[in-house]
């Protein structure tokens, strides 16, 4: 198949790129790096739009962030992310309609279910809801971009829709590009963990879960490749400033 790859220039990309291709499909890197086949910035509607002309794909790929490498350890942080899913989801469900895909995937985080304590019991993706409202503005800010990101794959008329929510990355490539610099500047804080475990999932394993999720999946549904049965995001709010 033919795979449009929004962020496949980012660590997971790259991954993602990997597995797409190891599987025999052609993948296209939708971004504004020289390296991109598609060149547009994935917030430019109109750009993104001329680039794909002329184009067909079978599914797009939304995996974009504007994390660049850096932690998740100030709200500041999420900024261009949170906008890259609020303003810039609509551009690559507009180039899959307009590329003849008949499906979408789209990164998720745990995190969307919001910063609180969720108690003992396994979280249900039937049951408990994604994107709750938070009374904190900032985490209203997170939250909400990940729930306005799924929320805007799944009413996509004609397009099937499959969103991952993924547990914190480790692994190769992530471990010695985030955790070990900020351990190095001592400016990882220390948090109360109240007995709480947060979700990990080996970056690697997120990119075959992106490339199965290319084939197959649930459509119009969810998959968490990880998620803790003791999963508490509220130890791991992002810092101010």
């Amino acid at each position: 198949m033919k795979v449009l790859l929004a962020g496949a220039s980012g660590l997971l990309g790259r991954k993602i790129t990997r597995e797409l291709r190891a599987a025999g499909h052609e993948v296209a890197g939708l971004g504004r790096g020289e390296g991109s086949a598609v060149r547009a910035d994935l917030l430019d509607r109109e750009a993104v739009l001329r680039a794909v002309d002329g184009l067909a794909f079978d599914v797009v790929v939304h995996a974009a962030t504007a994390l660049q490498g850096r932690s998740m350890m100030r709200h500041q942080d999420m900024a261009g992310t949170n906008l890259l899913r609020t303003d810039g989801t609509p551009n690559p469900i507009a180039a899959a309609r307009e590329t003849g895909a008949r499906r979408i995937v789209v990164e998720s985080v745990m995190f969307g279910y919001g910063y609180g304590d969720h108690g003992d019991r396994p979280l249900d993706e039937e049951r408990d809801a994604f994107g709750p409202v938070q009374g904190n503005s900032w985490l209203e800010r997170h939250v909400g971009a990940m729930r306005t990101k799924e929320e805007l794959a799944f009413t996509s008329d004609g397009l099937e829709a499959v969103s991952l929510r993924f547990g914190m990355f480790y692994g190769a490539g992530v471990t010695e590009t985030t955790a070990l610099p900020v351990l190095r500047r001592r400016a990882l804080p220390g948090l109360a963990d109240q007995g709480r475990a947060l979700s990990w999932v080996d970056a690697d394993d997120a990119a075959r879960a992106v490339a199965a999720a290319v084939e197959g999946g649930r459509a119009a549904g969810t998959n968490t490749p990880a998620t803790s049965a003791t999963c508490s995001p509220s130890s791991a709010v992002p810092q101010s400033g």
